[in-house]
């Protein structure tokens, strides 16, 4: 689980990157991806919390 959220602060640039990963133009493009799919989520999530609160 550890190595989990160490892999989300990677793709953020806040958690230190590993000096052995491969540097390819694919691996780029795939970190973007996750970075903006989590961003998209976590916007979600708060606009469906948001939503929760002024229900009650």
């Amino acid at each position: 689980m550890k190595r989990f959220w160490q892999q989300i602060l990677r793709y953020f640039y806040i958690g230190k990157g590993d000096p052995n990963a491969p540097k390819t133009r694919y691996v780029a493009m795939m970190h973007g991806m996750n970075r903006i799919s989590i961003i998209v989520f976590l916007i979600a999530l708060i606009v469906m919390i948001i939503r929760l609160i002024r229900k009650h």
